[in-house]
């Protein structure tokens, strides 16, 4: 097993399967910025077989998890065949915005997805097409969260929250979600990249959307580099991801491959190792292995505990997956 210079082991691969996303969130892909921007071209990207590649190298090294995102993952032509290629001892997720989800539910399951975790940022049209610069509704991405539940996939839910836009969200959502086995996460926002406009005045903090909602009970975390802080309200299991007011850079076992085939170390790095080169001069499996023990034995990031002290120009978080 690998491990970098903090003793942190690479557990968890998050593979960015597209740079183009169906929305503009106003905190992940706000549209003026993305106006004219160039997106990959099918040649830049990875293929499956290129990314199985690296799937493959990382298992002796100790990987146990992998999850697609995006951009929006399943823009992505043929992303069931992908997920059919990968190892099926390993835990497979995914994470969507959900507009597509429930087209694809019962594919994804019958594929080997084991698990799916929907943004939803708010249940009223108003709120949801601000934060997503959208015209889609909410009405779709829940049809999708019920959808992805019947053919057996576990869900949970993901709710940025930004003062003066849906603290109204975290009552709202958490209720909508009570008696069911979705878990609902609220996450604080997060200054990734450079063009969402963060402000540490726009911070909700945990602590903060913890005293809006009533009989919480902080419960044990369920392995070693869980992102989310866990309670429980009754039988509804609620997460609060506190990256800005509560790092959990010592436990960071996440590794990150982007669209066009670099290795990220941290969700707020400015530069990736590229991959793509290597696998396309052929590469073999104990070469990346080897390339990629190398990446990460040298890892020492921990931007969110360093926040303030180090400036860096990030990389934009629909380049490599949140």
């Amino acid at each position: 097993m690998v491990r970098d210079l903090r003793n942190r082991p690479l557990r968890d691969l998050r593979i960015s399967l597209t740079d183009r996303c169906n929305m503009r969130c106003r905190y992940c892909m706000p549209r003026e910025h993305f106006k004219s921007h160039e997106f990959l071209e099918k040649d830049q990207i990875l293929s499956y077989e290129e990314l199985l590649l690296i799937v493959e190298s990382m298992i002796p090294l100790g990987l146990t998890k992998v999850r697609l995102t995006g951009g929006e993952p399943l823009l992505r032509k043929d992303v069931c065949s992908f997920i059919e290629m990968l190892p099926q001892h390993l835990d497979i997720a995914m994470t969507t915005n959900g507009i597509l989800l429930e087209r694809y539910a019962q594919r994804l399951r019958d594929a080997g997805l084991n698990r799916v975790t929907v943004s939803l940022d708010a249940l009223d049209i108003e709120t949801f097409q601000a934060m997503g610069d959208t015209s889609e509704k909410p009405e779709t991405v829940l049809r999708g969260i019920e959808a992805a539940r019947l053919v057996g996939l576990s869900v949970k839910v993901n709710t940025v929250i930004r003062a003066g836009y849906n603290e109204h969200s975290i009552e709202k959502i958490s209720d909508r979600f009570l008696g069911t086995d979705v878990v609902v996460r609220f996450i604080e926002f997060m200054d990734v990249g450079a063009t969402n406009s963060w402000d540490d005045l726009d911070v909700i903090t945990g602590e903060m959307m913890r005293t809006m909602l009533s009989d919480l009970e902080e419960v044990d975390a369920n392995h070693v580099g869980e992102v989310a802080n866990r309670y429980k309200r009754g039988n509804q299991e609620i997460g609060f991801i506190e990256s800005i007011s509560k790092p959990f850079c010592g436990d960071c076992n996440r590794a990150r491959i982007s669209a066009d085939g670099s290795l990220y170390t941290c969700l707020f790095t400015s530069k990736g190792n590229d991959l793509k080169s290597l696998i396309r001069m052929n590469a073999t499996k104990d070469n990346l292995a080897d390339a990629i023990t190398n990446i990460w034995s040298k890892r020492d990031d921990a931007y969110s505990q360093n926040r303030g002290k180090i400036e860096t120009e990030k990389v934009e978080m629909s380049f490599i997956g949140g």
